[in-house]
């Protein structure tokens, strides 16, 4: 296996691990209060949150089922994969399938007729770096149209810091970025420690792991630095979506969403809700945590819950051939 990809696989599994925050980190319980464990929706569809209502529009099956035909944008849609993320991953080689990032959906959104651009940037450098790396994508692939963003953070910066000259951005969404930081970033760096983070460090770099995006997460980055330096541009539209869900026992997002509940309200297991709000709040995606936005769902998860009489209320391509159909994106 290529160092790289190696390097990537093992942070992936770090991220899952750090989300059960295992015995390595010390459980930290003072100055947290035990509140309720809040569903995200009852059995009529409904949620059970109230606050997630209070938040905006609450989406609860608009994204059940692919339409059969969709208005298409005149222009691409530009994907932008977030932190830890890649366009195709190759764990064996160059000569065997890789594994896609954007599984179905960029297959899905072509499908019905959306020119779809999907960038690479680096899985973890700074916001910074991989702004500069999807602006050199985007010109490279787009041949001078002007697109539509589908993306985050690095999106965000890229629009408002770096301008490419050659790149005409006419709108941005995003789905469930942490606008404003996440209480578990903040938790995950007091639970580590400022002794022991170097080490974690010194041992992704051994593994070509770049270390910036992780301290950017943080609520104070966000809010105190990121966001104040960073405003919209005029003349690109800007949209957001947030997602809630209220995970099972096994669930690796099961702690991350408690400790984001406590702090910051309805989450996806590790971004808020009020954190994904960027320019027009278009809804809150309800039972949906963070790996679902991308297609990663357990798929034995769903065959369960529908052999048991549960319709699946979420389609990934469905929502993303919808966000790109949707207005403002032309």
């Amino acid at each position: 296996m290529p160092k790289p990809a190696r390097g990537i696989l093992y942070l992936s599994v770090l991220r899952l691990r750090v989300l059960n925050l295992n015995t390595a980190c010390a459980r930290r319980r003072s100055h947290v209060s035990r509140s309720r464990h809040y569903s995200a929706a009852d059995l009529s569809g409904e949620p059970r949150d109230s606050r997630v209502r209070d938040l905006g529009r609450a989406i609860v099956d608009d994204f059940a089922t692919i339409r059969s035909t969709y208005q298409t944008p005149k222009n691409p849609v530009v994907l932008a994969h977030g932190l830890l993320g890649f366009d195709e991953l190759h764990l064996a080689g160059p000569r065997l399938p890789g594994v896609h990032y954007w599984r179905g959906i960029v297959e899905g959104m072509r499908k019905n007729g959306i020119e779809v651009i999907t960038t690479h940037v680096p899985a973890s450098s700074s916001i910074e770096e991989r702004a500069e790396r999807l602006g050199e994508g985007i010109e490279k692939m787009a041949g001078g149209k002007s697109v539509n963003i589908i993306a985050g953070l690095d999106s965000r910066y890229m629009i408002s810091r770096l301008k490419p000259p050659n790149v005409k951005v006419m709108s941005l969404t995003t789905i469930a970025s942490p606008h404003r930081g996440s209480a578990f970033a903040d938790y995950v760096f007091e639970q580590i420690g400022p002794t022991t983070l170097p080490r974690i460090y010194n041992t992704l770099k051994t593994l070509n792991v770049q270390t910036g995006a992780f301290s950017q997460l943080t609520r104070r980055y966000m809010q105190e630095e990121f966001n104040p330096k960073t405003p919209d541009r005029e003349g690109v539209r800007y949209f957001s979506y947030g997602a809630s869900v209220s995970p099972a026992i096994w669930s690796a997002f099961r702690r991350s969403n408690r400790i984001v509940s406590e702090q910051e309200g309805p989450n996806d297991g590790l971004v808020s809700v009020a954190s994904s709000k960027w320019g027009e709040y278009k809804g809150t995606l309800v039972d949906v945590s963070h790996l679902d936005l991308i297609n990663w769902t357990n798929r034995l998860r769903w065959l369960v819950w529908e052999m048991t009489g549960n319709k699946r209320k979420y389609s990934v391509p469905h929502l993303f051939s919808s966000v790109a159909m949707s207005g403002g994106l032309g």
